[in-house]
């Protein structure tokens, strides 16, 4: 997950994020102190220890996955006046596909949730979408075709 470059996130995810990290480690500290339940036996061994090891071994995982998050965001920021017309990261598209219309949000794929209409840049519609105008016609997929017309672009 490291090696993609930098994690696109708007001011709130990296909120969110920044807070989870805090709270792990405060309950790292928290289980770490004298907490790990005594082996009995060497031969036996004990399933209360078995259970608290793979606790920590996950803890340990997610707050090394955040610390590598968080040394790569790169904030969503609201492009130039100019650049407010192009479907880029942080835009909300307005859409029709065969005559409905939803609002798409552009977002990066760690906030990515596509049944609240926020999709990743990095999805095939949303790479799709990416740097076109009001007016364009963006071809999604091959068998079904899926044809968005772009209406409106806010950020």
């Amino acid at each position: 997950m490291g090696n993609r470059g930098k994690f696109f996130l708007t001011k709130e995810g990296r909120a969110r994020l920044e807070k989870e990290f805090t709270e792990l480690l405060r309950l790292k500290v928290f289980k770490t102190r004298g907490e790990s339940p005594r082996i009995f036996h060497s031969e036996d061994i004990n399933p209360e220890f078995l259970a608290f090891q793979e606790d920590m071994d996950l803890l340990d995982a997610r707050i090394i996955e955040l610390e590598e998050i968080l040394k790569d965001v790169q904030l969503i920021k609201l492009p130039a006046k100019d650049q407010q017309g192009v479907v880029g990261l942080g835009a909300k598209v307005m859409v029709e596909i065969d005559g409905e219309t939803d609002e798409l949000e552009i977002i990066g794929s760690l906030e990515a949730n596509p049944s609240l209409g926020r999709i990743s840049n990095e999805c095939p519609v949303g790479r799709g979408l990416m740097g076109h105008r009001v007016g364009d016609e963006v071809v999604v997929g091959v068998n079904p075709k899926i044809v968005y017309k772009i209406k409106k672009i806010k950020y």
